[in-house]
């Protein structure tokens, strides 16, 4: 698969564009702002976008879906624990960063097990919740996009509303450590790292 990765919005959140080179068709995850810059890359590449997935529904994750939406067409995915988010201020928190519009409702509700294909390419959803109650991996080959659950050198927070640091340090090491030491891990922020580097040096998890 083909991953070309921008650092959107205000925070610098770490969008995917996630492409099978056969097909050329690809997925967004996570286009927390900047959604002309997202398209100007997809067209750039000739991707044809099939599905807009969030890892999780805060806005500097889903800011960007309403306006990509439009500009692409695709469906909106998020999982069911998450759903809410995406329409209500308070759980997203968009007010926080100066921005009070909601997201489309989603399109698809996922939920642990699915798929999402992308051309002739599977990446599998894992429900790793803690950082919020419906957060998401997605699992390919040698590959995971793992939102704000895990980060290089740290963990996702868990002072926001839904957010619990037991079930989120549960949820790393009993699906993302259970993943070869060289499987690449894809953050919502900051740099990529790898699932055996986190496992040897992640204060949170040693």
């Amino acid at each position: 698969m083909i991953v070309k990765e921008l650092q959107v919005g205000m925070i610098g959140t770490n969008c995917y564009v996630v492409a099978c080179p056969e097909t050329q068709e690809a997925i967004v995850i996570d286009p927390g702002d900047e959604a002309k810059r997202i398209h100007n890359l997809v067209t750039k590449n000739g991707f044809k976008i099939t599905a807009i997935v969030n890892t999780h529904g805060h806005w500097d994750h889903v800011g960007g879906n309403r306006e990509l939406k439009k500009l692409t067409g695709a469906p909106i995915y998020i999982h069911e624990q998450d759903a809410r988010f995406l329409t209500d201020g308070r759980l997203h928190l968009g007010s926080m960063m100066g921005n009070n519009e909601n997201s489309p409702a989603a399109d698809k509700l996922l939920k642990e097990g699915d798929i999402v294909k992308v051309g002739k390419h599977n990446l599998k959803i894992i429900h790793t919740p803690g950082h919020t109650p419906g957060g998401i991996s997605l699992i390919g080959e040698n590959l995971v996009f793992v939102g704000d659950t895990l980060f290089a050198g740290s963990i996702g927070r868990t002072d926001l509303p839904g957010g619990n640091y037991t079930t989120l340090i549960n949820s790393i090491k009993e699906k993302l450590l259970s993943l070869d030491d060289e499987t690449v891990v894809y953050p919502g922020h900051g740099p990529s790292t790898t699932i055996g580097r986190e496992r040897a040096r992640n204060p949170f998890l040693v």
